[in-house]
C-alpha cells in the first residue's frame, strides 16, 4: 500500500493508493482539464461534462469553490495547492497519485487553473500517464492572459501595434531570474505576457529596457483575472516594478503598445496615485 503526501499526522494530508499485491488494472482514465482563470462561466462545455463525470478531482489551490461544486457530491476532492516554497504535494507525488487512481479504475479529473499546457505542468502529468499506460485526455481551458486582456478591453494583438504575442514565465525552473531571450522580447510592436512575474518585476523591467524596450511602453498588471475581486493597474514598463509592489494576489504582467487601450480597474486611491506617478 502506498501513501502519497505524508506531511505529518494530519489525516487530510494522506492519500492511500491501491492495496497490497493489487495488480488488476481498471479502465480508469485521467482527464487534464483547464478550469480557466476563475470565473465558472468561462469553463468550456467539455470541461463541465468531464467534471460532472469525475470520481476523483485533483485540483489546484486557485480553482474556485464554485467550480469544484460542479463535480458530483460523491467525488473525492484533493487539493494539491502550490504556493512558491509551500507545496502540499510534490509534482512527482501528484503524478503517481493520478496514475494510481486511474489504475484502480477511477475516472480522474486533474483540474488545473487556466490551461493545462500553459505553465501548468500538464506535459509532465501527460508523460507520467503515458509511461504507466494510462489513457490521458486533455481539455484546454481559457488561459489567464486571454481573460486579463479581455477584462481590460486590451487586445493582445492589434493591427499596427502588436503583430505578435509571447507568453513567458517570470521564474526559472529552480527559482530566480528567468533565462529568456531579452533582445527578442524587447522588440517593439509585440505584446509580452509574463506569468508568475510579480516578485520578479524589478529585474524583468530592467532586462527589457537594457535590451532596448522603451521605458514608456504601456504596461498592464491584472490581479485575479476574471474573478469578482479582479484589479487592473495601467502603468508603463518603467513604472512596472513600483506598480507590482502593490500586488498581493496572483497576477499577470503585460507589456506592449496595445496595452494603451487597457482600462484600469483599481480600487485604491493609493494605487491611482502610484499609476499617475508612473506615467509622469
Amino acid at each position: 500500500m502506498a501513501v502519497v503526501g505524508d506531511r505529518g499526522n494530519r489525516s487530510d494530508r494522506l492519500v492511500v493508493l491501491g492495496g497490497e499485491g493489487s495488480t488488476v488494472r481498471g479502465e480508469g482514465r485521467v482527464w487534464l482539464v483547464g478550469a480557466g482563470p476563475g470565473d465558472p462561466e468561462l469553463l468550456t462545455i467539455k470541461a463541465l461534462k468531464a467534471l460532472r463525470a469525475a470520481q476523483v478531482v485533483v485540483h489546484d489551490g486557485l480553482v474556485s469553490e464554485d467550480i469544484l461544486d460542479l463535480a458530483p457530491a460523491s467525488a473525492r476532492k484533493i487539493s494539491v495547492a502550490k504556493r512558491k516554497s509551500r507545496h502540499s504535494y510534490s509534482q512527482d507525488e501528484i503524478n503517481r497519485m493520478l496514475v494510481a487512481f486511474a489504475l484502480e479504475g477511477l475516472n480522474v479529473v486533474r483540474l488545473k487553473g487556466g490551461d493545462p499546457f500553459i505553465f501548468g505542468r500538464g506535459g509532465e502529468e501527460l508523460e507520467a500517464c503515458r509511461e504507466a499506460g494510462v489513457e490521458c485526455v486533455i481539455i484546454p481551458g481559457v488561459t489567464a492572459a486571454l481573460a486579463a486582456g479581455a477584462g481590460a478591453s486590451a487586445p493582445l494583438t492589434h493591427r499596427g501595434v502588436a503583430q505578435a504575442v509571447t507568453f513567458v514565465t517570470g521564474h526559472a525552473a529552480k527559482g530566480g531570474e528567468p533565462d529568456l531571450d531579452w533582445e527578442s522580447l524587447a522588440k517593439a510592436n509585440q505584446t509580452v505576457v509574463i506569468y508568475m512575474g510579480v516578485s520578479m518585476a524589478v529585474p524583468i523591467a530592467a532586462r527589457l529596457m537594457e535590451a532596448g524596450r522603451v521605458g514608456s511602453t504601456p504596461a498592464l498588471i491584472v490581479e485575479n483575472a476574471s474573478r469578482a475581486d479582479e484589479r487592473r493597474i495601467t502603468t508603463t514598463l518603467a513604472g512596472l516594478p513600483e506598480a507590482a509592489a502593490t500586488v498581493t494576489g496572483p497576477a499577470l504582467l503585460i507589456v506592449g503598445e496595445a496595452m494603451a487601450l487597457a482600462q484600469a480597474g483599481v480600487g485604491s486611491t493609493d494605487v491611482e496615485i502610484l499609476v499617475q506617478k508612473a506615467r509622469a
